[in-house]
C-alpha cells in the first residue's frame, strides 16, 4: 500500500471516530447496530435450541432459567428464534435498500444531469409507484411473485426506489451547473465522471439519513407482510411471523410470545432512527475539513 493511500485511511478512519465522538448518539446507535450485525452472524451458531426442534411437553413454558424466552405452542424456544431471526430480517432489510439505493442512485443522477426526455419518463414512473399506498403495492407485488425471500426483497426495494430517485434528482439538478462541476468539466473530466465523482458526493449526506429510515422501514415492512400471511412461510424464524403467531395467545395470558419478537423488532427499527445524522456526517465532505 502506498503512503498516501496509508494516509488516506488514516484520515477516512479518524474521521469516523471523530463524528462518534462528537454525537454520544451516534455512538450508542453504532453499539447497538453492531450488537445486531454479531447477533445475525454469531447468533445461530450460539443459541441453546434449535430454532425449528419442537417439543410438546415444554409447550407454552413462561421465561424460565431453561427457557430465557419461554416456549411457544409448538414446544419451540422463543429465545433461539428471536436470535436466527435477526439473520433473517437484517438480510432482508439491507438487501432491498442496498438495491433501491443503487438503482435510485443511477436513475436519479442520470435524470437529474441530462435532464429531457429521461427526466420526464422517469418523473412519470416514479410518480405511478407513489400513487399507491406503498405497503399496499408490496402486498400486491408478493401476492403476483409469491411470498419468497427473494421476491419479499424486490418488493421492499421497488417502493423504496422513488425516495433515492427523487432525492439524487434534486440534488444533481441543482448542482449540475455549480462552479466545481463546471470546473472539473474544464478539466477534461467526462460528464459521467464529473457525475460521478464530483456531484454525486454531495448527494450522499440526505441520501443517508434516508437509508437509516429505509432500513428501519423495510424491516416493518417484511413483518408487516409476514403478520398477513403474504411475507416469510412458517416455521420459518422471523419476528413479524412470531408476533402474529403470538398475538393469538395475549388473551389466554402468553404474553411473551409476541412480547421478546416485538420488543426486538422495536430495537432493530429505534437503531436504524439513531444511525442517520452518524451516517449523513460520516459521508458530508464539508465535515471532513
Amino acid at each position: 500500500m502506498s503512503t498516501a493511500a496509508a494516509k488516506s485511511g488514516q484520515t477516512a478512519f479518524g474521521h469516523i471516530l471523530y463524528v462518534l465522538k462528537d454525537n454520544p448518539v451516534t455512538l450508542i446507535a453504532f453499539f447497538m447496530f453492531a450488537v445486531l450485525i454479531a447477533m445475525a452472524v454469531v447468533g445461530p451458531s450460539l443459541v441453546p435450541y434449535d430454532p425449528l426442534a419442537s417439543e410438546a411437553a415444554v409447550a407454552l413454558q413462561p421465561p424460565s432459567w431453561a427457557h430465557w424466552f419461554g416456549t411457544d405452542s409448538l414446544g419451540r424456544d422463543v429465545f433461539s428464534r428471536v436470535i436466527v431471526a435477526t439473520r433473517l430480517d437484517l438480510t432482508i432489510s439491507v438487501a432491498a435498500v442496498a438495491l433501491s439505493f443503487v438503482a435510485g442512485s443511477v436513475l436519479g443522477g442520470l435524470a437529474g444531469y441530462y435532464g429531457g426526455w429521461l427526466d420526464a419518463g422517469l418523473s412519470r414512473i416514479l410518480d405511478t409507484i407513489m400513487a399507491f399506498p406503498l405497503f399496499v403495492l408490496a402486498m400486491g407485488i408478493v401476492a403476483a411473485l409469491g411470498n419468497s425471500v427473494e421476491n419479499i426483497i424486490y418488493a421492499t426495494a421497488i417502493i423504496n426506489l422513488p425516495f433515492y430517485a427523487r432525492l439524487v434528482r434534486a440534488e444533481v439538478n441543482t448542482r449540475r451547473e455549480a462552479g466545481f462541476a463546471l470546473a472539473a468539466k474544464l478539466s477534461g473530466n467526462r460528464d459521467l465522471s464529473v457525475l460521478a465523482l464530483h456531484i454525486f458526493p454531495n448527494a450522499l449526506p440526505p441520501m443517508m439519513v434516508q437509508v437509516s429510515l429505509n432500513l428501519g422501514w423495510a424491516i416493518l415492512n417484511a413483518a408487516g407482510l409476514s403478520f398477513i400471511g403474504l411475507g416469510v412461510r412458517p416455521p420459518t424464524a422471523e419476528w413479524g411471523i412470531m408476533v402474529a403467531e403470538g398475538a393469538n395467545f395475549i388473551v389466554s395470558g402468553e404474553w411473551w410470545l409476541a412480547l421478546f419478537p416485538g420488543l426486538f423488532l422495536v430495537i432493530a427499527v429505534f437503531t436504524f432512527n439513531l444511525l442517520g445524522d452518524g451516517l449523513r456526517d460520516i459521508v458530508d465532505p464539508r465535515r471532513r475539513t
